[in-house]
């Protein structure tokens, strides 16, 4: 992206979120490729926009309900949890949930550091679309920003794009940051 390109869209930004007052910015995140990538672009094209307040890095727990197989990665590791329909294993379930948000947020935040950008990390039970828009409305969010997962057509339009959801229903500007053809596609 052009140094042009980038100084646009931190004119832009500023616009939005308006200049003098406190910005803040929430990055959603998951474990995959797409939402590392939109929060290295934020650290990489809005730093300079976002140096006076803390960058907000949320990331949705998806609530656990039994007789379901449970798998979540984290880097490298996967975990696989079996069929249950105890109250035990969902107990377990929700922790491990938990804790992988946990150490997922960490991950993000350390990053951040390494960047010179402070942040803070938020974390909420709920399906992603909703507890996403519920995020930016209890944290007086001013711009949220999103990594594109890339789905198909099919696959979004069966499954719904958290992306598309939150440009329609979150109540602030949203950026969908897109990993161009260049650099490499995600699946």
């Amino acid at each position: 992206m052009g140094e042009e390109a980038i100084a646009r869209g931190e004119e832009r930004m500023g616009e939005a979120i308006g200049r003098g007052a406190e910005k803040r910015v929430m990055v959603a995140i998951d474990e995959s490729d797409c939402s590392h990538y939109a929060l290295m672009w934020v650290l990489d094209n809005l730093k300079d926009s976002i140096t006076n307040s803390p960058l907000i890095i949320f990331t949705a727990q998806t609530p656990s309900a039994g007789n379901v197989i449970f798998s979540a990665s984290l880097g490298n590791a996967r975990m696989y949890y079996p069929m249950s329909s105890n109250q035990e294993f969902v107990n377990s379930s929700q922790e491990n949930h938990r804790k992988l948000a946990l150490g997922l947020l960490e991950k993000a935040k350390e990053i951040c550091a390494n960047h010179g950008v402070n942040a803070e990390t938020v974390t909420e039970v709920g399906d992603p679309k909703a507890a996403i828009c519920d995020a930016v409305q209890k944290h007086n969010i001013n711009l949220l920003i999103l990594g594109e997962r890339g789905l198909g057509k099919i696959k979004r339009a069966i499954l719904g794009s958290v992306s598309n959801y939150c440009v329609q229903n979150a109540k602030c500007p949203v950026l969908v940051v897109k990993k161009s053809q260049a650099e490499g596609e995600v699946a």
